[in-house]
């Protein structure tokens, strides 16, 4: 979050609840808060909505994306907004772009147009903007697509691999003049040229994975990689040689093994859920700093030099410093819901936003 002047420490009962909405759906979608406007997915009577709100919580509109997808039940993908307008990838492969003021439709496709199917829980990634492209992954021989972000229309397939899409959402990584799209598949983690979907590098980390479900992130020329089901992280340093960029392992770790909670990277540390708890290791070496069980398994995001945190199984969320000396929480809430909570916590406009199950707090 871009957000500065927040609280270093909440009240004991918590920051102060403004209003709740109750009935968008169960899912795991996060927020967009953009323009005055909160966009989120759920999951109702088998139909994937999008909704939007204004910033009193008060529905503006709701647009139908296809099937709900089951399994576990819930929307997936938090929805995009670039330039007025809504993207997002429903959990059975329907990318759509739709009015931001009205729900309207511009356009869909299908992944499989491509020839791209999902993994065994369905697509979950946000779709990437970068320039005038749309960009997500299919999967399959066509792994990574750029689409006009305005009309819908093939721009670029990716090529020289062949990987399941995979759960995590591709990121843009600018190293050394060089522009890429890096992701993570099932069969490891690849980057391709941005301008065409060439196959730059890859690494074949985690491939084989039971899932590969978080997103990799990048600083300072180092590529993070981190999943669950006892795998743990890759980190890749970057280097240019004769106009060509490539990757060396730096290091490999088991001391972040992260589900799918994610993981920050400040100041050359990086803070992440760790099985049952959150950890913080050195970008560089990869030696932990140290490792607390906090609000337990969830996920997190940054803002304000703060770290927030919210667990997955009670709605408990925290406040935290964000410092590689040790963690330290400075506030607790807790919200209501039923069973896993996978959303992100969201900070925008001094506001603190929870998803959990059909509730948005």
């Amino acid at each position: 979050s871009m957000d500065t002047g927040l609280l270093k420490q909440w009240p004991d009962e918590g920051p102060t609840l403004l209003w709740q909405a109750d009935d968008i759906g169960v899912g795991f979608s996060s927020v967009a808060v953009v323009g005055g406007k909160i966009f989120i997915t759920g999951d109702k009577d088998n139909k994937l909505l999008i909704s939007a709100f204004d910033l009193d919580g008060r529905l503006l509109w709701q647009t139908v994306h296809g099937r709900a997808r089951g399994g576990p039940n819930g929307s997936r993908a938090t929805p995009v907004i670039d330039n007025g307008h809504v993207y997002l990838l429903g959990g059975h492969g329907l990318i759509g772009c739709y009015d931001a003021a009205n729900g309207d439709n511009k356009w869909t496709r299908e992944t499989k147009e491509f020839g791209g199917k999902p993994g065994g829980w369905g697509y979950a990634e946000s779709v990437l903007i970068y320039k005038n492209m749309a960009i997500f992954k299919p999967g399959g021989e066509s792994c990574i697509v750029a689409l006009d972000k305005t009309t819908g229309e093939t721009i670029w397939q990716s090529s020289g691999f062949d990987a399941g899409p995979e759960y995590g959402s591709c990121i843009v990584v600018s190293y050394q003049g060089e522009t890429m799209i890096v992701t993570g598949t099932r069969k490891g983690i690849f980057a391709v040229d941005s301008e065409n979907g060439n196959l730059r590098w890859s690494n074949d980390w985690s491939a084989g994975n039971t899932a590969n479900c978080p997103t990799p992130a990048y600083s300072d020329g180092y590529v993070f990689w981190s999943n669950g089901y006892g795998k743990g992280g890759i980190c890749l340093k970057l280097k240019k040689e004769n106009d060509s960029v490539t990757v060396d392992v730096a290091w490999t770790t088991n001391k972040l093994v992260c589900h799918h909670g994610g993981y920050v990277i400040h100041n050359g540390y990086i803070y992440g859920n760790h099985g049952v708890g959150w950890t913080c290791l050195d970008l560089r070496t990869g030696e932990q700093q140290w490792n607390e069980r906090a609000v337990g398994k969830g996920s997190l995001c940054f803002a304000d030099d703060m770290l927030y945190l919210f667990s997955e199984s009670d709605g408990q969320a925290a406040l935290a410093n964000c410092s590689p000396e040790g963690l330290e929480l400075t506030g607790k809430v807790k919200v209501d819901g039923s069973g896993p909570s996978w959303a992100h916590p969201v900070v925008v406009g001094g506001r603190l936003y929870l998803r959990y199950d059909t509730n948005l707090y």
